[in-house]
């Protein structure tokens, strides 16, 4: 693993680390933030995963999040969105391809050789954080932010007790049923609907629930709201009596400036839960 960079921060770390990945057959770009506590003994994490269009660097540079991990003794992981290179295979719209990864692994060719994300955050980058840092295997939860609030509430829903607490920020609810979803989801899966599911959070809380805390906020001037769909996600989970907290925040729109407003609030009710 090479080091990018470390920068003091908040009295700990925020560092930017390089490492050779077997799930995306090419080099994968993270940003983790260890707080003072790493020093002594192993503290708790908590996933942040971005949104289309991202890498690592976005939410790490706007959300914020670090002053209040830091406050809360918690370390952060920023993961890539996608893999990338010369040798993996791209497209010229801004929400497939890299960039776009939509936290699956891909089926169909071009994608099927890189686009391995699911494996990439569920198996491989933690095993790596937590063999190489201090880290507390037991104590992980994730937030996500739109694309990466979708990969947040699925890996959630399908990795039953490896997360303690999971939220999101104007997360694609329904994929399966959005232009935000239904390309992605045929282009790297083919064209099984049947083989979708399993990446939309409204069927997986309708199928399975939820059993651990969820926070989700959304934007009413959410200027892709159409396509985020929180409706859906909010009638499964009434529909399973799925302890909640859904909030609609009046005139917030879809950028950082929303995520970094509402950070705070997502990482003490993680904090809450990474220490109980």
């Amino acid at each position: 693993m090479d080091i990018i960079s470390e920068n003091r921060c908040f009295g700990g770390v925020q560092g930017v680390y390089k490492h050779p990945s077997k799930a995306t057959g090419g080099d994968m770009t993270f940003g983790l933030f260890l707080p003072e506590e790493a020093e002594d003994h192993p503290v708790p994490v908590l996933w942040y995963l971005s949104g289309l269009t991202c890498s690592h660097e976005n939410a790490m540079v706007k959300a914020g999040a670090q002053a209040w991990a830091a406050e809360q003794g918690i370390a952060l992981v920023f993961p890539d969105t996608s893999p990338r290179g010369p040798g993996v295979a791209d497209d010229d719209a801004y929400d497939l391809g890299q960039g776009a990864g939509f936290y699956v692994n891909a089926t169909e060719n071009p994608w099927a050789p890189h686009f391995r994300m699911w494996d990439y955050v569920a198996d491989e980058l933690p095993r790596l954080i937590t063999g190489d840092f201090n880290i507390d295997e037991g104590r992980q939860s994730i937030t996500g932010h739109s694309m990466g609030g979708h990969g947040a509430l699925t890996l959630a829903m399908s990795l039953p007790g490896r997360y303690r607490s999971v939220s999101a920020f104007s997360p694609i609810c329904h994929p399966t049923d959005s232009e935000w979803g239904r390309k992605q989801l045929r282009a790297y899966l083919g064209d099984e609907a049947a083989a979708w599911a399993a990446h939309d959070a409204t069927l997986l809380m309708r199928e399975n629930g939820l059993d651990i805390p969820l926070l989700v906020d959304q934007g009413t001037s959410d200027q892709f709201l159409d396509l985020l769909m929180p409706e859906a996600l909010a009638e499964a989970v009434n529909a399973r009596r799925v302890p909640a907290n859904l909030r609609l925040q009046k005139g917030y729109d879809h950028s950082y400036f929303f995520v970094s407003t509402f950070i705070e609030d997502h990482v003490n009710f993680h904090a809450e839960a990474l220490y109980e």
